[in-house]
């Protein structure tokens, strides 16, 4: 099951392929070859990267 980076939560919806919404902290989450992009969406509706703020090993996600 996939986990939030920043929160560690599990409350994760899904909202296109690879595409997942954290829905405690409200980030935009894509999983991409093993390894999670998380986004946050701006007031304008654009996407920020948060992934500088994680490690590697912290964005690896495997079934």
């Amino acid at each position: 099951m996939l986990k939030c980076p920043n929160c560690a939560s599990k409350d994760i919806g899904k909202i296109g392929i690879n595409q997942y919404y954290c829905w405690n902290c409200f980030i935009e989450l894509s999983v991409t070859k093993g390894l999670i992009y998380t986004h946050q969406v701006e007031e304008d509706g654009t996407l920020s990267s948060l992934d500088d703020l994680f490690e590697e090993e912290e964005r690896r996600y495997t079934l």
